[in-house]
């Protein structure tokens, strides 16, 4: 099964369920995030990673209610171990660091704290809370953060209900495109 056929398969299977204490579904959330990250004109890679940021909660087998359960699926780990291998580090990273973008704003932004829905402040609460101020210098210093930051506000945004977008086989050519392996 190539990367590409997971991935439909993934979405297929799980992307109805809902979106952690949001109100639209997994694919819904992953079609808004990567439409989002194409309108702004990002590189391919971003793209992708914009669609399958959240990739994790689909593959883990904590169920939707994980995080009301008081458990941080770190599902963003889940998701770069397996995209590193499936798409590279230039899908996997960003993806890698969409949480601790989200630690970090909170730190740094007061303005984007208090905008956090109910289900993100929950989930940051889980995932560790703000970054302290070591934190914050050491997130600034890695070279992929400003790309972190821009799919976690493009994260942030995708939870329109019904909001039309292109569909996920609209993905399929992207996907197969940046997918550095061919069987999974």
């Amino acid at each position: 099964m190539t990367p590409t056929e997971y991935v439909f398969q993934l979405f297929e299977t799980r992307g109805e369920g809902a979106y952690f204490g949001e109100n639209v579904t997994q694919l819904e959330h992953a079609l808004q995030t990567a439409n989002l990250a194409a309108e702004t004109g990002a590189d391919d890679n971003l793209v992708v990673a914009a669609l399958l940021h959240d990739i994790g909660h689909l593959m883990h087998e904590l169920g939707e209610d994980a995080a009301e359960q008081g458990i941080d699926s770190a599902h963003e780990r889940i998701s770069y171990e397996w995209l590193l291998k499936s798409f590279g580090p230039e899908v996997a990273e960003p993806v890698r660091m969409h949480v601790d973008a989200k630690r970090y704003l909170c730190a740094v932004d007061t303005a984007y704290l208090e905008g956090l829905s109910l289900a993100s402040r929950h989930s940051l609460k889980l995932q560790g809370g703000p970054y302290t101020s070591e934190e914050v210098h050491e997130f600034e210093s890695h070279p992929g953060c400003a790309a972190a930051i821009r799919l976690r506000h493009w994260d942030d945004m995708a939870k329109i209900p019904e909001l039309s977008v292109p569909d996920l086989a609209s993905y399929r050519d992207l996907l197969n495109r940046v997918a550095k392996i061919s069987d999974i």
